[in-house]
C-alpha cells in the first residue's frame, strides 16, 4: 500500500500558516495549540510546520520521528502528546500517549493525548500517509511513539546535565521528575522544557525492554472515560454547540442536503421558496454529490430549521439512464453465478485441490451462504464543518471533521475548492463511531461540504457551514458492507478427512475503482474478498473462485472486512464437518492447527480453559459454540453459550481468547473485544440487514435496521495470552468469530445449519 499512500501524503502535504509570519510567532502559535488549554507550553524541538526543514538539516530523522510535533510541555509538567490518528471509540488517545509516557518516564496522571491535525509529520510510519484503519494504531506507531518518548527524555536530561554541570549518565528520570546526583537537584519537567527545546535530537536512542515497564501492560482507563459516560465528551457534530466552539465559529449555519434517492440522480426540480418560508432558512441551491449525483443544499439557523426546510422543498429526481438494484434480483443473480466458475484466486497453505478427489468422494458436503449489505450505522452521523475566507490568493479553508483518511481528505478539500494544499487546514475531532465509513477514497462527505461552501459562496453567502447528516441519511445514503454469496462443494472421506474444497464467492469489490486497485487487486482478485478463505490456517485441498460483479451501490470496509463473512462461512463449515466425523469440535482444530499455528492454538485454549467447555455442565437448552479466527494480525477464539426458544435466540455468555502479542494498554483490548461482540451480534439479529427495492435503501433507522439493545448483551469475558511480542491489532479481531460461535451453539441445539446471515430460524 506504500505506493498510493506516499502520492496521496505528497499532494496533501503538511498545511502551514502564510510563509511570511515570523518564525517565533509561528512557533508560539503552534505550541500554544499543542498544549491544549495550558497558556505556557513548550514544543520539544520543532514545531509541525518545520520538521522536514529539521530533517533536511543534518539529522537522519523523518519529521514522524521528532519529538517537537508531539510533544508538548506546559510549565506546570503537564505533558500533551499529538496523536497521529482518529480516535472513535478504541482508545488511541489515551494508548498511543501511553508509548510516549512509557520512555519519558513521564508522571501519567499529568499527560493527555490531542488529535492532531492533517500534516505530514503525523504520517502512518508503516503507509506514509495519515490514516487509522486496517486495526494499525499501535502496531505501527509502536516503535514511533516509544521513540519519540525516549528522545523527549534525552533532551530533558541533556538539559539539566547542562544546568548542574553533570553527566547525563548520573541522571534520573521518574514520573515526570528529573533528578541529579546531588541533594536538591530536582526538576520537573515544565522547569527544563525551555532549556530542553534547545537541546539536538538524538538520532539513535535505546528503548526499555518489557521487564522495565512502569505503564505499558497495564490495565488503564482512557483518559476520557469520566466525559464519555456524563455526556461530556465533544465530538464533531457538537461543534458549535459549547461556548468555545461558539466563540471559534461565529455566524454558524447549519446544512442539510436532499439526496437522490438513487446513486447518481439528478435534481429535476424542488420548491426554493417553500424552504424559503420555514423560520431561519437562509439559502436553498443545487449542489454536487458523490458519485456524479446532484443535491439540494438547505442552509440555516440550526438543525430544526435546516431539516424543515429540507422537508419543505419537494424535490423531483432525474433517474433516466441509472441501473437500480434490488436485493432479491441480485440475490437470484448471485446465486447462479455461485454455482459457475469463476477467476481463480491463489491460496496460502494447505494442500494442493483434485477435482477428481471431489468428484469421487464417498460423501459430499454442499453449503450456501448469503450475506446482505450491512450499514456502518455509527452513533454518531456523518458530519463536517468547513469555513472558507478571504478571496483569490489569500483563501483559507478550515475543516473540522472525524475522518480515518486525514491526508486524502485533506487533498480532497483542497481540489474541490480550487486551492493549494497549504491553503486548508483539517482539525481531527473525536467521533462516535464509524467502523471504516470514515475513511471513503472519494471522501465523499467531505468532498459534499466542500462543494457545499463553494455554492454558497458563490451566492453570496458568508461565514462557517456545519454540513450534517441525520440518521436517516446515514443509513440510506450508504457506503455498504457488500453483499456476498458463498459456495462450497466439500468432498469427505468415509472417515471425514477433506478429500476436496472448492469455495466461490460472488459480491462486489470495494477496492476496484479506487486508487487502491492498482496493487490490492491482482489478476482481477480483489484481496479483501478473500482473505479469512485463501489464508485459512487449516490444512484444506482447496479451490478458491471469485465473481466480482457490479451494483449501483456504493460498497466499502466495515469493521474486520472481508472477515465478516468469510470466518463465519470457514468456522461454520469446519464445525459441521468435524460433527459429521464424530469428533468434538475444538479437538478437530486443535488437530488442524498443530503446532503449525501455535498463536490459533493458545487463543482457542485460553477462551476454552475459561469458559469451562467440556467441564461444566449446561442447563437444559442451552449449548456452547465455539470458533477462532485471525484477522488484522490477531487471533481471537470464542467460546459462546447460546439458547434457543421457538424463532428466537440468545446469548446467555461470551468468553474470549485474545493473541495480539503484547497487550499495550488491557483494558482497551477488553473494551474493544466486548464492543466487537456487539456488533458482531448486529449480524445476526432479524432486521440486521440493508435490503433495496427498485434502486432505493428500504432501511432509514434503527427501527428497522437494528442493533443490539443493552437488554440483549450477555456478558462478555475478555483474557489475553501473555506475550512480549510486538503488538499487533485490536480494533477489529474481536468481530468475527462471534457469529460463527453463536450458530454452532444454535446448531447443536436445533440440528439446523444456519447458511444465510441475519439468522432466520422460522
Amino acid at each position: 500500500m506504500h505506493a498510493l499512500f506516499d502520492r496521496a501524503a505528497r499532494a496533501a502535504h503538511e498545511s502551514q500558516p502564510p510563509a511570511g509570519e515570523p518564525t517565533r510567532r509561528r512557533f508560539i502559535k503552534i505550541s500554544g495549540a499543542m498544549a491544549g488549554a495550558a497558556p505556557f507550553a513548550f514544543a520539544l524541538a520543532i514545531a509541525p510546520d518545520g520538521a522536514e526543514a529539521q530533517a533536511a538539516a543534518g539529522t537522519e530523522l523523518k519529521p514522524s520521528q521528532i519529538p517537537g510535533p508531539f510533544v508538548a510541555i506546559a510549565g506546570d509538567g503537564s505533558v500533551t502528546v499529538q496523536v497521529n490518528r482518529l480516535d472513535f471509540g478504541q482508545g488511541v488517545n489515551t494508548v498511543l500517549p501511553m508509548l510516549v509516557a512509557e520512555e519519558m518516564d513521564a508522571d501519567w496522571s499529568k499527560v493527555s493525548g490531542a488529535l492532531a491535525p492533517a500534516g505530514m509529520a503525523y504520517a502512518d510510519p508503516v503507509f506514509g500517509m495519515q490514516m487509522t484503519g486496517g486495526s494499525s494504531s499501535v502496531a505501527n506507531s509502536w516503535v514511533q511513539y516509544r521513540e519519540i518518548g525516549a528522545r523527549a527524555r534525552a533532551m530533558l536530561v541533556g538539559a539539566a546535565a547542562k544546568r548542574w554541570n553533570v553527566a547525563p549518565t548520573g541522571i534520573t528520570v521518574a514520573k515526570g521528575i528529573v533528578s541529579g546526583p546531588a541533594a536538591g537537584q530536582r526538576l520537573h519537567f515544565g522547569e527544563l522544557a525551555a532549556a530542553a527545546m534547545a537541546e539536538p535530537v538524538p538520532n539513535q536512542v535505546t528503548l526499555k525492554k518489557p521487564a522495565d515497564y512502569t505503564l505499558l501492560g497495564k490495565p488503564q482507563t482512557r483518559k476520557n472515560a469520566r466525559q464519555i459516560a456524563r455526556g461530556r465528551q465533544g465530538y464533531g457534530i457538537d461543534l458549535g454547540v459549547d461556548p468555545a466552539s461558539k466563540a471559534l465559529l461565529p455566524g454558524l449555519k447549519t446544512v442539510l442536503v436532499a439526496r437522490p434517492p438513487v446513486w447518481g440522480g439528478k435534481v429535476a426540480s424542488f420548491d426554493a421558496a417553500a424552504a424559503m418560508k420555514v423560520r431561519g432558512v437562509q439559502a436553498a441551491f443545487e449542489v454536487d454529490l458523490d458519485r456524479g449525483g446532484r443535491g439540494v443544499a438547505v442552509v440555516a439557523d440550526g438543525y430544526w430549521a435546516a431539516r424543515q426546510g429540507r422537508d419543505a422543498l419537494a424535490p423531483k429526481w432525474n433517474l433516466e439512464g441509472l441501473t437500480r438494484t434490488d436485493s432479491a434480483t441480485q440475490l437470484a443473480n448471485y446465486v447462479q453465478l455461485a454455482q459457475q466458475p469463476g477467476r481463480n484466486a491463489p491460496v496460502k497453505g494447505g494442500t494442493p485441490f483434485d477435482a477428481a478427489k471431489l468428484a469421487g468422494a464417498p460423501r459430499k458436503l454442499s453449503a450456501e451462504y448469503r450475506f446482505p449489505y450491512l450499514a456502518h450505522a455509527p452513533m454518531e452521523p456523518l458530519n463536517c464543518v468547513i469555513d472558507v475566507q478571504g478571496e483569490g490568493a489569500a483563501t483559507l479553508c478550515r475543516v473540522w471533521s472525524g475522518t480515518q483518511f486525514q491526508t486524502v481528505d485533506h487533498a480532497a478539500v483542497a481540489r474541490t475548492l480550487g486551492l493549494a494544499p497549504e491553503q486548508v487546514r483539517l482539525d481531527t475531532m473525536m467521533a462516535g463511531g464509524g467502523f471504516g465509513r470514515r475513511a471513503v477514497p472519494s471522501s465523499d462527505y467531505l468532498v459534499e461540504a466542500a462543494q457545499v461552501a463553494r455554492a454558497w459562496r458563490a451566492s453570496g453567502g458568508k461565514g462557517p457551514l456545519k454540513v450534517m447528516w441525520s440518521r436517516e441519511d446515514d443509513i440510506k445514503g450508504g457506503y455498504y458492507r457488500p453483499s456476498h454469496v458463498h459456495r462450497a462443494e466439500i468432498g469427505l472421506a468415509t472417515n471425514g478427512v477433506i478429500e476436496a474444497w472448492q469455495h466461490r464467492i460472488v459480491g462486489q469489490s470495494i477496492l476496484m475503482g479506487t486508487p487502491f486497485e492498482a496493487f490490492m487487486v491482482k489478476d482481477g482478485i480483489d484481496n479483501v474478498t478473500v482473505e479469512g478463505v485463501a489464508d485459512s490456517p487449516y490444512r484444506l485441498p482447496r479451490k478458491l473462485e471469485v465473481h466480482h460483479t457490479q451494483a449501483n451501490v456504493p460498497v466499502l470496509w466495515w469493521r474486520s472486512v472481508g472477515h465478516t463473512h468469510t470466518a463465519y462461512v470457514m468456522e461454520t463449515l469446519v464445525d459441521e464437518i468435524a460433527q459429521a466425523a464424530g469428533i468434538d469440535p475444538v479437538e478437530w482444530r486443535r488437530a488442524q492447527l498443530g503446532n503449525r499455528h501455535p498463536r490459533h492454538r493458545a487463543a482457542l485454549d485460553l477462551a476454552v480453559a475459561e469458559s469451562g467447555y467440556g467441564r461444566k455442565a449446561l442447563p437444559a437448552g442451552t449449548a456452547f459454540g465455539v470458533a477462532v479466527h485471525e484477522s488484522f494480525g490477531s487471533v481471537v477464539a470464542m467460546v459462546v453459550e447460546a439458547t434457543v426458544a421457538g424463532t428466537e435466540t440468545r446469548l446467555v455468555k461470551v468468553t474470549a481468547g485474545v493473541h495480539c502479542n503484547f497487550a499495550v494498554n488491557p483494558r482497551a483490548v477488553e473494551a474493544q473485544v466486548q464492543g466487537a461482540v456487539v456488533m458482531g451480534m448486529s449480524m445476526c439479529l432479524p432486521g440486521g440487514a440493508i435490503t433495496l427495492k427498485d434502486g432505493v435503501v428500504e432501511q432509514s433507522n434503527f427501527f428497522d435496521f437494528q442493533v443490539p439493545r443493552m437488554s440483549g448483551v450477555p456478558p462478555v469475558a475478555v483474557h489475553v495470552v501473555s506475550s512480549s511480542d510486538s503488538p499487533t491489532g485490536m480494533g477489529e479481531p474481536g468481530l468475527p468469530p462471534l457469529a460463527p460461535a453463536w450458530a454452532n451453539a444454535i446448531a447443536k441445539l436445533t440440528g439446523r445449519r444456519l447458511r444465510e446471515l441475519p439468522f432466520k430460524l422460522a
